[in-house]
């Protein structure tokens, strides 16, 4: 049977190429027809291993084999191709994977009885998904891992509750998902319980960092917030002593503390400091205040001279300023006649003063005041001397004035204008003229005076000067002249009249 040999030497031949020990079960093949169909599994990896273009090989010798005269013997080995499908089976989806450790496992907050922890996500999570965490402590030196939640927490943050003071505590978390539990993520040391010691800052207002002023008999209330873990010692001093508690009350809370004085007088005035102070850590800031009255009157006013309508005061500075600068002073002035004060001067800053504009033949008595920034002084400083504004022989000459010459020559303001008219209906020329003394306004007509013609009517009003022609005739036409004469000289205007027929009959024609 020289055909069956042939296509095993084929397929010796390509394994040959990978592998000598295949070529081997050739021999074997002529004692039955089924053992090469066994052998072609093991011919067949060596394509799958190689490149593409290989794989349709196996498939030449099987297109070849009819051919050949025992065309039925050959059919069969081809049969087995379908026993290649199995290993092409969809392998089963993976199992669930547990996911990555949680990151960065940090301690938020730590006080006597709880730990508060935080943590990020999983970097890598997969198919499984991610239920929650579970968060497990124990203590230091124990083996035994204690859950602090009961169920599974979504959260990436937690709070430890009901710890024992001054336990030192390892803590990890675990994620959880359908693969089971992750690698835990530990915190590198273990943690304290106790509260941590925050350093005592004061926060002062604003307003009370530069001075606090207040006047005498008002309440006092300052508020000073300050921030220190745990509760810090509050201590208060006034310049460097120990404050009286009878006069200044002093409220300390976890927050803040409260200086209150009822009725402030002037020896509240000072500079207090404040300390808060929490275990070897401390924070002082300084308070001033600064309670002030209503300043004394000046030391004292005298009347130092007095001239015409005007009197000369100088006063010194008050002994008693009010426990605050001096703003000014107010000097008033009395009349001996009535005794009414008037003020002359206010918000003064100088100690000497002139008043002027004083009624002769009167007696002036005059005072002065102190301001601060309460107020004016309650008393004044008196002047112990008068001054008497002395009447004198003075004759009141009102001064001359030459008189104005509005003489002027007569001037056209507004001249004739040419008109033109119809016969029958009247018309009127107006013009405009000035001039001081008035002048006289004559109407001429062809360089002849109108004079009292009873056609014309002449009218001269506050310098309007106008002529009526009554019914004018062609004859009427002309230039007409205005001239306004007085003694400085004249002026003339002239326009020209055209007096027009009305042709009503040639129109019917």
């Amino acid at each position: 049977m020289p055909a069956k040999p042939a296509p095993i030497k084929k397929s010796a031949k390509k394994a040959v190429v990978k592998e000598e020990k295949p070529a081997e079960p050739a021999p074997q093949a002529p004692p039955a027809e089924a053992p090469p169909p066994a052998e072609a599994p093991p011919a067949e990896p060596a394509p799958a291993e190689s490149t593409l273009p290989e794989a349709p090989a196996p498939e030449g010798p099987a297109e070849e084999a009819p051919p050949p005269t025992d065309a039925p013997a050959e059919a069969a080995p081809a049969e087995p191709a379908p026993v290649e499908e199995p290993p092409r089976a969809p392998t089963p989806p993976p199992s669930a994977v547990p996911t990555s450790a949680p990151l960065n496992l940090t301690v938020e907050d730590v006080n006597d009885t709880s730990v508060t922890l935080k943590w990020r996500t999983p970097e890598t999570i997969g198919k499984g998904g991610l239920d929650g965490y579970t968060v497990e402590y124990c203590k230091e030196g124990s083996s035994e891992w204690l859950v602090a939640n009961g169920e599974l927490t979504p959260c990436n943050r937690l709070v430890i509750k009901n710890l024992t003071t001054g336990d030192l505590l390892n803590i990890r978390v675990v994620a959880v998902n359908a693969g089971g539990q992750s690698e835990p993520a530990t915190l590198p040391q273990p943690v304290l319980i106790r509260e941590i010691l925050d350093r005592p800052k004061i926060r002062m207002p604003r307003a009370l960092r530069s001075k606090y002023m207040s006047q005498v008999g008002a309440q006092i209330n300052l508020v000073i917030p300050f921030i220190g873990k745990p509760k810090p010692v509050i201590s208060w001093t006034k310049d460097g002593q120990p404050l009286d508690t009878k006069k200044v009350y002093i409220r300390n809370s976890d927050k803040d503390s409260i200086l209150f004085i009822r009725k402030a007088e002037r020896d509240d005035s000072g500079v207090y400091e404040m300390t808060v102070k929490v275990d070897s850590f401390e924070d002082k800031t300084t308070l001033v205040i600064q309670i002030v009255d209503l300043p004394g009157p000046p030391a004292s006013a005298k009347l130092v001279d007095t001239w015409g309508f005007n009197a000369a005061l100088e006063w010194t500075p008050p002994k008693d300023n009010g426990n605050t600068d001096i703003t000014g002073y107010t000097v008033q002035k009395a009349d001996k006649k009535t005794g009414d004060w008037f003020t002359v001067l206010e918000h003064f800053h100088r100690l000497n003063a002139t008043v002027t504009d004083l009624v002769m033949g009167n007696s002036y008595s005059f005072r002065v005041f102190t301001e601060n920034t309460v107020g004016r002084s309650e008393s004044a400083a008196v002047t112990k001397n008068i001054a008497h504004i002395q009447k004198t022989g003075i004759v009141y000459k009102p001064p001359e004035y030459k008189e104005h010459d509005f003489s002027e020559a007569p001037k056209f303001t507004a001249p004739l204008s040419d008109r033109a008219a119809t016969v029958g209906y009247t018309t009127k020329l107006l013009c405009a003229v000035r001039g001081t003394p008035k002048p006289k306004i004559e109407w001429l007509k062809n360089q002849m005076v109108i004079g009292d013609d009873p056609k014309f009517r002449q009218i001269n009003s506050q310098g309007v000067c106008s002529l009526e022609i009554r019914k004018p005739s062609c004859f009427d036409g002309g230039v007409y002249t205005c001239r306004a004469k007085n003694a400085l000289g004249e002026a003339t205007v002239a326009c020209k009249l055209e007096v027009k027929k009305v042709i009503v009959q040639e129109e019917k024609k």
